[in-house]
């Protein structure tokens, strides 16, 4: 069974988890799919864009628990195998140059936050519900979930969340920054695919270098070496085709149409 599907549809590749009985909780085959996804997705050339999603009523619900039980007596072995894979897509994600839109929708749990929030723009259903759950079942955080989160609604929040497995709705994770927009979840696909194709539309270096500054600002460096790296990546983006035309549509009053040179 295919657990991840992707399609490329023009400059967007489309990954979505499908593993709707269980809810997409993520196991090592999933994981190890996604990041075969991801990738090929990353390297090609012709893809400008992803969005991920999840079939089915939720986005995903954690991890496995099932497996991981009837694996118990080898937990770190099955457990260990599984975020090491997982968090091989998370850097995937956060890495690589293109612009990811994830829409969400049921449960987003355990796993799930951390796969939500490694994408760029989130999108949330009306039906979304973010809850931890790690400390409910005896274990810590992983995905990633402890870094986005304090960076996302600090560390009172991200605490609150960690600590009590209290349901985040949609309205509230959007009040506290953790997804950019909410819709009705009939209209969950809609949304997403029209950010996409206008992150696509855009200036494929401009864009790539606007996400490798907000996400390298964060990794500690000081405004005197980050505003070196702004010049050195604006400079970069200066000399391709795509900032020409971007000038002349602005001096001429139109639209810009980007090539992504």
């Amino acid at each position: 069974m295919d657990l991840v599907l992707c399609k490329k549809l023009g400059e967007i590749g489309d990954i979505r988890f499908n593993n709707p009985a269980s809810l997409n909780a993520i196991n090592r085959e999933m994981a190890g799919q996604f990041k075969d996804h991801l990738k090929d997705c990353s390297e090609d050339p012709a893809i400008k864009c992803l969005t991920v999603r999840g079939m089915g009523k939720a986005f995903m619900a954690g991890g496995d628990l099932k497996h991981f039980y009837q694996n118990i007596a080898d937990i770190v072995n099955v457990a260990g195998g599984l975020i090491e894979a997982y968090h091989e897509c998370i850097l995937l994600m956060t890495e690589m140059d293109k612009p990811i839109v994830t829409g969400v929708q049921g449960a987003v749990a355990g796993g799930g936050i951390g796969m939500a929030l490694a994408g760029d723009y989130i999108i949330a259903a009306d039906t979304a519900k973010f809850t931890m759950a790690y400390t409910g079942i005896g274990t810590s955080p992983d995905g990633g979930s402890t870094y986005f989160l304090p960076r996302l609604i600090g560390r009172r929040a991200a605490l609150e969340m960690a600590l009590f497995n209290k349901p985040v709705d949609a309205a509230r994770a959007l009040a506290l920054g953790m997804v950019n927009d909410v819709v009705a979840e009939d209209a969950l696909n809609t949304a997403v695919e029209n950010v996409a194709k206008k992150l696509a539309e855009g200036a494929a270096k401009a864009l790539a270098s606007a996400k490798r500054l907000v996400n390298e600002s964060l990794d500690g460096t000081s405004l005197e070496a980050h505003l070196v790296r702004e010049k050195e990546l604006f400079l970069n983006c200066a000399v391709t085709s795509d900032f020409e035309e971007g000038i002349r549509a602005f001096l001429e009053k139109r639209r810009p149409h980007f090539g992504g040179l």
